[in-house]
């Protein structure tokens, strides 16, 4: 999520939450998370919207309400994170759905347990005015952080619309550059994420030709938990669960003090926060069924081949993921008894 050209990165340097860099992170799982048995569950949680909420449910309340005993470890460094929990530091991390098919594809031992969101506008493929239909985005030059989300979104949006990436030009620059290099004219087009979406649609020099909302159930956000960590904390991830679904209900019937909480986190005014909110659509009990059922044309299973075939296509995963042993629905369904 690297710098912005903003008064707002001033306070605050983003990082890229869904960068697909499986074996980075595979490489990074010496960081210093001491394998201590406790009796709370520890869960990484990094900096986008669908999981700084976890500290709400903290803040709130919402975890001892539902006796889960639960300690939020804060990754500055989301790729970290995914490393701790593949290397079993981590009882369980706030992780996309891409991340999670490179360790599944390796045979890990991990399983989807929420959704948290699915980004709802947050990334967007930015164009200038001048450019009123994919037909005329052949040929122009598009600046986008390469393998992560944004090109994902980028590929999406081309197949949906009758291009393939060979009919535009990438230029591989991390999101704050391809941010800058849009808004002083050096590139035609750039996908990125908020806040850099909203400031460069309020400034005029850009507007979305096509976002995250325009590609449903393909960019999720999880919790996704250790198999050993389900056996030996169920209550307490049974609990976070419950805990969550208080949470969504708090964000959207109070999202101006969930701003508060959240801004405080990632050390944002809560005013500039607000940004990331209406592009996050944060799932609810209804939500979480549809997402974790294989019958469902939104759900986790069937998003998979999708996303797995970019993985695939850029070789950035190795083998087939078994997405069924990837997700464990009955924690869910305990909670919701």
């Amino acid at each position: 999520m690297p710098g912005f050209i903003s008064r707002l990165v001033a306070r605050r340097r983003l990082r890229p939450r869904g960068a697909f860099l499986l074996g980075t992170a595979l490489l990074a799982a010496s960081l210093a998370l001491p394998r201590i048995a406790v009796a709370e569950i520890r869960v990484g949680v990094s900096d986008w919207p669908g999981w700084v909420a976890w500290y709400v449910a903290e803040q709130k309340g919402f975890f001892k309400k539902h006796g889960a005993e639960v300690r939020l470890v804060w990754f500055a460094n989301y790729t970290d994170s995914i490393a701790a929990l593949s290397s079993g530091r981590l009882d369980a991390n706030s992780q996309t759905w891409s991340d999670t098919l490179g360790p599944l594809a390796k045979g890990l031992p991990l399983k989807a347990v929420l959704v948290n969101d699915n980004s709802a506008g947050n990334d967007a493929l930015l164009v200038r005015p001048s450019i009123r239909s994919f037909a005329e985005l052949r040929g122009k030059t598009v600046a986008l952080e390469q393998y992560s989300i944004s090109h994902f979104v980028l590929a999406t949006a081309l197949a949906r619309n009758g291009l393939k990436p060979a009919d535009v030009k990438i230029v591989n620059l991390s999101a704050g550059d391809a941010a800058a290099a849009f808004m002083t004219g050096r590139v035609d087009a750039a996908v990125v994420w908020n806040p850099w979406v909203d400031r460069i649609v309020r400034s005029g020099k850009g507007k979305a030709l096509f976002t995250s909302r325009d590609m449903p159930g393909l960019v999720p956000d999880l919790l996704v938990a250790q198999d050993k960590a389900i056996r030996a904390h169920r209550k307490d991830l049974v609990g976070m669960i419950r805990a969550w679904f208080d949470t969504e209900r708090f964000l959207r019937e109070q999202p101006a003090e969930a701003a508060r909480i959240m801004a405080r986190v990632v050390s944002m005014p809560a005013g500039d926060y607000q940004v990331f909110l209406p592009g996050t659509r944060f799932f609810d009990a209804a939500a979480n069924r549809d997402a974790l059922d294989p019958a469902q044309a939104g759900s986790l299973q069937a998003a998979a081949p999708v996303i797995a075939g970019f993985l695939q296509e850029h070789k950035l995963i190795d083998g087939k993921p078994d997405v069924a042993r990837g997700i464990d629905a009955s924690l869910l369904a305990e909670a919701l008894k």
